[in-house]
C-alpha cells in the first residue's frame, strides 16, 4: 500500500485523478515528500488510477486462477476425477475422503488407464483425449473434454497419478504439487487408476477458509455419489468417509434397487417408472406417486447423456407435471435421464459443466412435462363414482366418533400448572413474533362451525375470527411440547417391534450428529448399519403414527448449504415435530376437536401465529363488517 502512495505522490500533478475510498480528498497533504511515506492521514485509504505495466502472469499463479474455475470445493474434485473415470470405461470406481477431502481424496478406478508414456502429457494443462478439433465442440458424448481438470487440482494441492493400461507391465506414478511436476516412477499396480489428492487448497488459504462446515462438504460429496450411482446402474460405487462406508452398490443395472439401498425398500417400491421415447428424445426414470413428496426440490435430479446437470426449466416441467396433483409448498422425488443426439445439447456453457442449453429449450420442457404427467396419470387410480364427498356446509363428519386421541386435547386449557414457556423460546423466524408482544392474548370465542374443511369460524366479543385450524393446532402444540421439555416430562411409547428406517447419504450425515437431540423430545434412534437407522420408541405425541414417517419429516427439509440445526436446534427440531403432527387443512374435525381447539389457543401465550410465524387467525370486526354492508357510513 506504501508503494502505491509513494507513485501517487505527483499524481495531482501530472493530471491524475484521485479516487477515494474513505472520508476526505485533502488528505492528499498527508503524503511526506521529504521523508517518502505514508504520513498522518485522516482519510481511510486513497487509490489513484496509475498506469501499471503489463505483465503476464506467473504460470502458477495463472494455474491458480483457473482452478478456481474448475475446483471450487472438495465435492468438485471428486465430480472431475469420477467423471474421468466413467470416461475411461471403468466399471468399479471407488472413492476414500478424509475431513471431508480437505486432507486426502483418494479415487480408485479399473478403467483402461493412461499409457506410461502420456502420463506427464495427462497432467498438462488442456490436454485431452477426448477432444481434436472444434467441430467436435458441438457433438460432445463424453463427460470431460477441456483437459484442466487434473492441472487444476494439482496446482492447488498435492496430486498422485498411478495408472497402468493392459498393454503395460507396470504402472507410472507422478507427483505434481502446487504446479509443480517430479519426474515419473515405474512401480506395481493393478490396470486402471488412482488419484490421490491431499492438502486441498494449502497454497490459497483464502479458498480454505472459504469452504462450509466439515458435515456440509461430506453431504455434498455424499449427494454427487448417489446421483452418479443412480445413472450409472452398472458401474459399482463405494463410498468411504472417515473410515466409515456410507455408500456401497453392487453394479448389477438394477436401478431400483440402488434406489431402496439410498432410500429403503418401502420408497424403492412406490416410485413410479418412466419410459418415453418420441422424436429421437428418450426419457427414462422414477418419479414419485403423489402421496410421497418433498418439502424442497433439491431431490429432483437430471442426466442428460449420463452428464449430471442443474437446468431449473427441466425441474420446472416436472414440477408442472404435478399440477393440482400436490399440496402447495410440496415436491415430487424425481430421477430422469435423457438421452438425445449431442449435436443439440451445448454442454461448453460453463468450467463445472453442470449448466447445459438445448438448441430447442420449449419442445425439451414440453417433452419432459408430458412424459412425466403421463407417467402420473398412468398409475394413478381413477376414482370411484357415487362415493359423497365429506359434508362441508353443516354438521359433523359422520365417520368420526368423539375425539381423535392423537390430538391429545386432554388438559383443561384452563390450567395454570401447565401454561406455556415465554414466547422467546420460540424461533424468531418473522416480524408476527415480534408484534404479539405488543398484541393481547385473543378473548374468549364462541365456536360458530368450520368451513372448507380448513377454517374455523368463531364469534368474538369484538367481531369474527377465522382460524387456520393448522397453523392453531401447530402453536397449541409446540408450547405444549417446550413445556414438557422444560419441566423434563416428555414421554416416550416404546415400540412392540423396532422399525428400521433408511435415509441417503447426505441426511444420514446429520441425522447422526443429533441424534441426541432427538433423545430430549423422546426419540430412541440408534444406528442400525449404513445408512439406516433402528427406531425403537417415538414421543407419545405420535401415537397412531408412522414412526418412519415421523423421523424422515425431521430431516426432510434440511437447508443445502449448511445444517439448518445449529442454531435454536432444540426450537426447530420441536417446531418440525408439532408441523408434522398438527391437523392438516381438509381434514374434517368433530364439533368437540373445534371446540378444544379453540379453549387451548386462548390459553397460548402467543396464539396469533404459528411456530413459523404465519398468521393463525384473520379478524373481521363489527365495525369493519357494518361499513361492507353499508350500515355506516364510511368514516
Amino acid at each position: 500500500m506504501k508503494k502505491l502512495f509513494r507513485a501517487g505522490v505527483n499524481a495531482r500533478a501530472n493530471g491524475l485523478n484521485p479516487t477515494k475510498v474513505g472520508r476526505e480528498e485533502s488528505a492528499l497533504a498527508s503524503f511526506s515528500l521529504e521523508h517518502g511515506r505514508l504520513g498522518p492521514c485522516e482519510s481511510d485509504y486513497l487509490v489513484y488510477n496509475i498506469p501499471m505495466p503489463i505483465k503476464t502472469l506467473p504460470p502458477e499463479l495463472a494455474s491458480q486462477i483457473a482452478a478456481g474455475e474448475v475446483v471450487e470445493r472438495p465435492a468438485s474434485v471428486v465430480k472431475e476425477l469420477v467423471e474421468n473415470a466413467l470416461d475411461a470405461g471403468a466399471t468399479e470406481i471407488s472413492v476414500t475422503v478424509e475431513e471431508a477431502g480437505k486432507k486426502m481424496i483418494e479415487i480408485a478406478d479399473n478403467g483402461h488407464g493412461i499409457p506410461a508414456d502420456e502420463v506427464p502429457l495427462a497432467v498438462e494443462r488442456h490436454s485431452t483425449s477426448k477432444l481434436y478439433s472444434a467441430d467436435q465442440l458441438f457433438s460432445i458424448s463424453t463427460l470431460g473434454f477441456r483437459g484442466e481438470a487434473l492441472a487444476s487440482i494439482g496446482s492447488v494441492a498435492r496430486l498422485t497419478l498411478t495408472s497402468r493400461t493392459d498393454a503395460d507391465n507396470v504402472a507410472t506414478r507422478m507427483l505434481v504439487e502446487g504446479g509443480m511436476f517430479t519426474a515419473p516412477q515405474q512401480v506395481g499396480a493393478p490396470r486402471g487408476t488412482v488419484l490421490r489428492v491431499e492438502n486441498l487448497f494449502y497454497n490459497v488459504p483464502a479458498r480454505l477458509k472459504f469452504l462450509k462446515t466439515d458435515t456440509t462438504e461430506r453431504r455434498r460429496i455424499d449427494a454427487l455419489l448417489t446421483r452418479y450411482a443412480l445413472a450409472y446402474p452398472d458401474v459399482r460405487f463405494k463410498l468411504i468417509q472417515n473410515g466409515k462406508s456410507t455408500l456401497q452398490t453392487s453394479g448389477n443395472g438394477d436401478r431400483r434397487a440402488i434406489l431402496a439401498t439410498l432410500y429403503g425398500v418401502d420408497v424403492a417400491k412406490q416410485l413410479l417408472e418412466v419410459n418415453s421415447i418420441e422424436n429421437n428424445l428418450e426419457l427414462t426414470g422414477f418419479i414419485s406417486p403423489t402421496s410421497l413428496t418433498r418439502s424442497n426440490r433439491r431431490e429432483i435430479t437430471f442426466f442428460i447423456n449420463g452428464r449430471w446437470v442443474q437446468d431449473i426449466s427441466l425441474a420446472t416441467a416436472v414440477i408442472k407435471a404435478y399440477h393440482t396433483l400436490l399440496m402447495v409448498g410440496r415436491y415430487p422425488l424425481a430421477a430422469l435421464f435423457i438421452k438425445l443426439n449431442p449435436a443439440d445439447v451445448d454442454v461448453n456453457v460453463h468450467p463445472t459443466k453442470a449448466e447445459v442449453r438445448f438448441s430447442d429449450p420449449s419442445r425439451m420442457f414440453s417433452f419432459v412435462q408430458r412424459s412425466t404427467r403421463k407417467a402420473i396419470l398412468a398409475y394413478t387410480p381413477v376414482p370411484q363414482m357415487g362415493i359423497a364427498p365429506p359434508a362441508l356446509w353443516g354438521g359433523e363428519d359422520k365417520r368420526s366418533s368423539g375425539i381423535d386421541p392423537a390430538w391429545g386435547f386432554s388438559r383443561d386449557a384452563r390450567d395454570p400448572s401447565l401454561s406455556a414457556p415465554n414466547e422467546q423460546n420460540a424461533p424468531n423466524n418473522h416480524n408476527f413474533e415480534e408484534e404479539q408482544r405488543t398484541i393481547p392474548n385473543i378473548p374468549l370465542m364462541r365456536l360458530v362451525g368450520q368451513i372448507g374443511q380448513v377454517y374455523i369460524i368463531a364469534e368474538g366479543p369484538d367481531g369474527l375470527y377465522l382460524i387456520d385450524q393448522h397453523a392453531a393446532h401447530e402453536r397449541v402444540l409446540f408450547e405444549r411440547l417446550l413445556a414438557q421439555r422444560e419441566a423434563n416430562t416428555i414421554a416416550s411409547q416404546k415400540l412392540l417391534e423396532p422399525v428400521i428406517v433408511q435415509f441417503p447419504p447426505e441426511q444420514t450425515t446429520i441425522l447422526n450428529e443429533h441424534l441426541h437431540v432427538l433423545q430430549k423430545f423422546g426419540f430412541e434412534v440408534e444406528t442400525f448399519g449404513p445408512n439406516a437407522f433402528q427406531i425403537r420408541a417415538i414421543p407419545t405425541f405420535f401415537s397412531g403414527s408412522n414412526p418412519a414417517a415421523a423421523l424422515r419429516v425431521l430431516v426432510e427439509d434440511f437447508e443445502a448449504d449448511e445444517t439448518p440445526l445449529q442454531e435454536n436446534i432444540e426450537d426447530k427440531i420441536a417446531a418440525r415435530v408439532c408441523k408434522r403432527m398438527a391437523v392438516k387443512g381438509g381434514q374434517t374435525l368433530s364439533h368437540a376437536e373445534q371446540e378444544n381447539l379453540l379453549r387451548d389457543l386462548e390459553n397460548c401465550e402467543s396464539p396469533r401465529t404459528c411456530p413459523h410465524g404465519r398468521p393463525t387467525m384473520i379478524h373481521l370486526s363489527v365495525d369493519m363488517l357494518e361499513r361492507q354492508f353499508g350500515r355506516t357510513g364510511p368514516r
